[in-house]
């Protein structure tokens, strides 16, 4: 069993290093590990989140990389000299509102270029940020219980951004092992974390909003029995972690590189609805009983919407609140275990469900009062 190897010495390139996942990857960086130089790779990086990480900076060099993941040039500054990049950045859509075009771009394009600038720029790891989303839930909305690696399931991909990540993480598998400028090699492997939660999720403030406008009613749009296991923001930074230390150890490098991993942690398999509720009942909201509607009426309506809305795109381009794809994801069983992570990575989640829960509770209870301002007031 080898000792455990530490990224001391390294320089990091975290992309989206602002968003919800990438501050706290930063943020741990800075804690656990002894690294040169972590650079911020965003469109816009405010400046609360460089002093919120001043207290914990010690010698590390904090470097600033403002840009689009789609320029070549700006890659290049950003990697030069670099030794890991964990690749975040993405963009995310589950309504469909984003347009193809620019969902590719950003989510196809921008790895497909920082793996090549990787290879010019002889950046040894890449740990690439997935999702479960890249299995399905296919259309037919057939469930996975407890699934891993390897079980096998029709995955047929309706959501735009299902498909980019899926595509964006071949290409990044594909790459393990390609020959550096140096003539060393790249190692590669991709985290599939399921539904990511914790202080600061933007997904849980949006139902807490609807919640407050429904008279501090959540809304019930998911089947008590579709259960799906969120995974806690603070295991999938550990995760990262202890991927970019697997791939920089001889031993662990060809075992892990050119392979993908499903992230979860013990957060009890639930249906998405009754999440919400149990980090919000304590703040005082209760949850429908039942679906507004049968699902297959849901189902129905849902097709007439995506009907209309196409044969007016021509003229006006409206986007659905809910779609078919939507209503399949959020009613149908897909719970994955992490037990190969656990094996070949070291991953074991550093924070329990009891802990996780109330660190997410505290925080949502803390932005209650704006919320509550902010719809009332409007």
């Amino acid at each position: 069993m080898s000792l455990e190897m530490s990224l001391e010495g390294d320089v990091c390139v975290v992309t989206g290093a602002c968003g919800f996942l990438g501050r706290r990857l930063v943020r741990l960086l800075l804690e656990e590990e002894k690294v040169d130089e972590i650079r911020l790779l965003d469109r816009d990086v405010q400046l609360q989140v460089l002093q919120s990480l001043e207290n914990c900076r010690g010698e590390t060099i904090l470097s600033v990389f403002e840009g689009d993941i789609r320029d070549v040039d700006f890659l290049r500054k950003a990697l030069r000299g670099a030794t890991t990049v964990f690749h975040i950045a993405s963009l995310i859509d589950v309504t469909e509102s984003v347009e193809y075009g620019e969902m590719y771009g950003v989510n196809v394009k921008g790895t497909q270029l920082l793996l090549e600038v990787c290879i010019q720029e002889n950046v040894a790891s890449f740990i690439y940020t997935s999702t479960v989303e890249v299995m399905g839930p296919n259309p037919r909305g057939e469930p996975i219980v407890n699934g891993t690696e390897d079980t096998v399931y029709n995955t047929t991909l309706k959501f735009s951004y299902s498909k980019t990540k899926k595509e964006a993480e071949q290409r990044t598998l594909q790459a393990n092992g390609e020959t550096l400028q140096n003539g060393g090699r790249l190692s590669t492997c991709a985290l599939r974390p399921t539904y990511i939660y914790g202080d600061g999720c933007r997904f849980l403030l949006y139902h807490m909003g609807d919640g407050i406008r429904n008279k501090n009613t959540l809304f019930r749009m998911s089947l008590p029995e579709a259960h799906v296991n969120p995974v806690y923001v603070g295991n999938v930074v550990f995760a990262h972690l202890q991927a970019a230390r697997s791939l920089k150890d001889p031993q662990k490098r060809d075992l892990v590189g050119g392979r993908f991993y499903f992230l979860s942690d013990d957060t009890p398999p639930m249906s998405y609805s009754d999440f919400n509720y149990v980090l919000m009942s304590p703040l005082g909201f209760s949850i429908q009983d039942k679906l507004l509607l049968p699902l297959s009426i849901f189902y129905v309506l849902c097709f007439l919407l995506e009907a209309i809305c196409a044969i007016l795109r021509p003229l006006v381009r409206i986007v659905p609140p809910v779609n078919r794809q939507l209503l399949t994801l959020l009613n149908t069983t897909f719970t994955f275990s992490y037990q190969k992570a656990k094996k070949d990575l070291g991953y074991a989640p550093r924070y329990s469900w009891e802990e996780a829960r109330k660190r997410t509770t505290e925080w949502l209870a803390s932005q209650l009062p704006a919320e509550r301002e902010k719809i009332l007031s409007s």
